[in-house]
């Protein structure tokens, strides 16, 4: 027979995200996390960074900043209007 007991158990979850790039804060307490894009780059053998990952939030001005200077166009898709 197994007895069981309660137990509490801790999770996490996103409270504030902060743009790496500028400081300001992209949303808090719930609010709209789609309006950034996070970044996770887990660096392989031989590199600069060998094992370490990498992660961080831009927020939309940034990112539009960022990729303005792409010398190659970023891929889109989606619902286009004409």
């Amino acid at each position: 027979m197994k007895k069981y007991k309660a137990v509490q158990v801790e999770i996490q979850e996103v409270d504030t995200v902060v743009c790496n790039l500028c400081g300001r804060t992209i949303s808090e307490h719930g609010g709209n996390h789609d309006c950034h894009v996070s970044v996770e780059k887990k660096w392989g053998y031989g590199t600069k960074w060998d094992g370490e990952t990498h992660s961080f939030d831009l927020c939309e001005t940034c990112y539009e900043e960022l990729i303005s200077r792409f010398k190659i166009d970023i891929a889109r898709s989606g619902i286009f209007l004409l």
